[in-house]
């Protein structure tokens, strides 16, 4: 299972969201210096290491916007710590308005 379907699997199966997007943007960071992962070389931009989260799930309808991304980043501590290098994280309760 590729690492975008596990994250997709882990958000749907904790938040039952009503709308998920879970985009690799990878590709948007070739050329980047990842250094203080211990990579050295230039990214080029392959594999599976930036992503970009869309939720809306009413597991987030009481909870502050700072609760919602440490949520999500618990969940998502695994993938974190091993070759996910950075996670944006836009979640909304149903309702609310969203950027996309």
């Amino acid at each position: 299972m590729s690492i975008q379907s596990t994250i997709e699997a882990k958000l749907a199966a904790a938040f039952s969201p009503e709308r998920l997007a879970v985009i690799n943007e990878s590709h948007l960071h070739a050329g980047h210096h990842h250094t203080e992962s211990g990579h050295h070389e230039t990214f080029d931009g392959t594999g599976e290491t930036h992503f970009r989260v869309r939720i809306v799930a009413a597991a987030f309808a009481k909870m502050s916007r700072i609760e919602r991304h440490r949520a999500v980043n618990a969940l998502l501590a695994d993938e974190l710590a091993a070759s996910v290098h950075a996670l944006a994280i836009e979640p909304a309760a149903p309702g609310e308005k969203t950027r996309w």
